[in-house]
């Protein structure tokens, strides 16, 4: 574990943004360092193992919350708009997170190798929990850093690095949760047809039937099964992409909040003002200015 706290403090260091994050180029690894703690940090994220290494962060997911320590993994179990914050940092023991985002199609090779999980509840999966952080998790994480040094050796161990990894983790005591999400005949499996499309046309206005009908359901279960699963509604869900995605245009690329707010899809500024404020507690110019004053002082 040292090793591997070493390895993501001194990559992070170098490679973090103002908020603490650190993209890799080895696919779907990422890692954050921050040495005080944060603001809530809204983000979007897809199904992944994040592995706590240091200090403590608080994830909120729809109405749920929980505050994640080191020693502990987060899993997240579908594609969710969710709050962070880092509420236990500091300069000599900063806050170290490593994450890695699951790969559907190996967990869906495995399942199916490892043969179909008990019987479930329908709609019994948490958007959010953690495991504990086992020594095999850890050894796949500090390899997959070692490939940071070695990229051209990317294309060849990747694959079978995370084929383990999703082996350990389909083996471990939350192995329902995973098998459950690899099956494309659950309702989450089922569910992550929907949100992939609301993810690629956030910008224009989704007709809930059609997404209803992409998994399979009635008007009335998929409303159901939605909520259950994102702790969102349909509606709520496309929302919090625009407004994440409008902060980032504002924040990296300089837009206006006028044209951030029609390049996510909203055709009224003011009511774009209304949800990003209700969101993000300022309204967005504010917010801009605020994150971005740091930045050019």
């Amino acid at each position: 574990m040292d090793s591997l706290k070493h390895a993501v403090w001194t990559y992070a260091s170098r490679h973090a943004n103002s908020d603490g994050l650190a993209i890799t180029p080895v696919p779907g690894l990422r890692m954050m360092c921050l040495e005080a703690p944060s603001g809530d940090l809204q983000s979007v994220y897809k199904p992944l193992l994040c592995q706590v290494l240091q200090g403590a962060k608080r994830l909120v997911v729809g109405s749920e919350e929980r505050v994640f320590l080191a020693g502990e993994s987060v899993m997240v179990s579908a594609d969710m708009p969710v709050a962070g914050r880092v509420v236990q940092a500091s300069r000599s023991e900063p806050y170290l997170a490593i994450a890695i985002e699951l790969e559907m199609a190996s967990l869906r090779e495995l399942t199916a190798h490892l043969g179909s999980p008990g019987s479930q509840g329908p709609s019994g999966m948490p958007a959010l929990f953690a495991v504990d952080t086992e020594a095999a998790l850890v050894d796949c994480a500090s390899r997959l850093m070692h490939l940071l040094d070695r990229p051209e050796a990317v294309p060849l161990l990747h694959p079978g690095i995370m084929r383990e990894l999703n082996y350990w983790l389909l083996s471990g005591p939350h192995s329902h949760i995973l098998r459950t999400l690899a099956d494309p005949g659950s309702h989450a499996g089922r569910l992550a047809a929907a949100i992939a499309t609301l993810r690629a046309e956030y910008r224009s206005s989704v007709p809930v039937a059609r997404l209803a009908s992409q998994a399979s359901m009635s008007l009335s279960s998929f409303h159901k099964h939605f909520k259950r699963m994102t702790t969102l509604t349909p509606g709520q869900y496309q929302q919090r992409l625009r407004l994440i995605e409008a902060r980032r245009l504002m924040l990296n690329e300089g837009s206006s909040a006028s044209n951030a707010a029609f390049e996510v899809g909203y055709e009224s500024v003011s009511q774009f003002t209304r949800e990003y404020r209700r969101l993000f507690q300022r309204p967005p110019k504010r917010d801009a200015l605020r994150l971005l004053r740091p930045a050019l002082s």
